[in-house]
């Protein structure tokens, strides 16, 4: 979503740049990219496909229906059947794939059940443009309901150091298996100002509060897998650095202790 204009609407200031970062993320071995319909709208997979079709073996592109747009900063929900129908068909035409990898319901319609919207879904993988069917922004009791209908393979939710009221959904995914896809990972907020808990512990590493935050997560469940935007590749190199930082006992007894009572 960050390669799209203000208020992910619209074209990229630098649509060369953003092709660019696209082509070097995936030459710095990233294997999968998260987007969505929405974005834009429509202007984030056409940038892909633009910057990375033919695209290599193992990338894993992953996107979503379920939300339409009414200008910069605006959302709002549309699960019905017949639109995510379409909007999975666009979406293969616009990235240029005769399946998606994994296709997410980005939000539940609270007009339509959801047993309806993901029932769309199952449509879909049934007839093969679809592999993998996700979820985005549920809680405990959609997810159920949601696999009940067809098999669910990952659960993307807000979810950061500061901000874990999906815990229960991530301990769901971790008993069975599914992978969970934080979003808005590197909340920190006033927690990383100076003398603060993600502050010390950065600067312990010579690290940023935000790669302290994404070590945080990759430390916290093994089937997490933090996506954090960019639209830079300083950005970008920051964040992939953050792989690679080990947090010790301490460190990540004090970042537990930052969640809400």
């Amino acid at each position: 979503m960050r390669i799209t204009g203000d208020g992910v609407w619209g074209e990229p200031a630098d649509p060369a740049g953003a092709r660019r970062l696209l082509e070097q993320i995936v030459k710095d071995g990233v294997d999968l990219i998260d987007t969505a319909d929405s974005y834009g709208p429509e202007v984030s997979e056409n940038l892909i496909a633009e910057a990375l079709h033919p695209y290599p073996e193992n990338l894993v592109i992953a996107t979503k229906g379920g939300l339409t747009r009414a200008g910069p900063g605006i959302w709002n929900r549309g699960g019905r059947p017949e639109r995510l129908k379409l909007c999975c068909e666009d979406s293969l035409r616009r990235l240029k794939l005769e399946r998606i990898d994994l296709y997410q319901l980005h939000a539940v319609d609270p007009q339509v059940p959801i047993e309806d919207s993901v029932g769309a879904l199952a449509e879909l993988q049934h007839e093969g443009k679809i592999r993998h069917v996700g979820l985005c922004n549920v809680d405990l009791d959609e997810l159920d309901r949601a696999r009940a209908i067809v098999p669910v393979v990952s659960v993307q939710n807000r979810y950061n150091v500061t901000d874990r009221a999906s815990e229960d959904v991530l301990r769901a995914c971790e008993r069975d298996g599914l992978a969970f896809l934080p979003w808005f990972p590197l909340a920190t907020g006033k927690l990383a100002s100076q003398g603060g808990v993600l502050d010390q512990t950065a600067r312990a590493h010579n690290a940023t509060p935000a790669q302290v935050a994404l070590a945080w997560l990759l430390w916290h469940s093994p089937v997490t897998v933090p996506i954090p935007g960019t639209s830079s590749l300083e950005h970008f190199e920051e964040n992939l650095a953050a792989a690679q930082l080990q947090l010790d006992d301490d460190e990540i007894e004090a970042l537990d202790a930052l969640a809400p009572a």
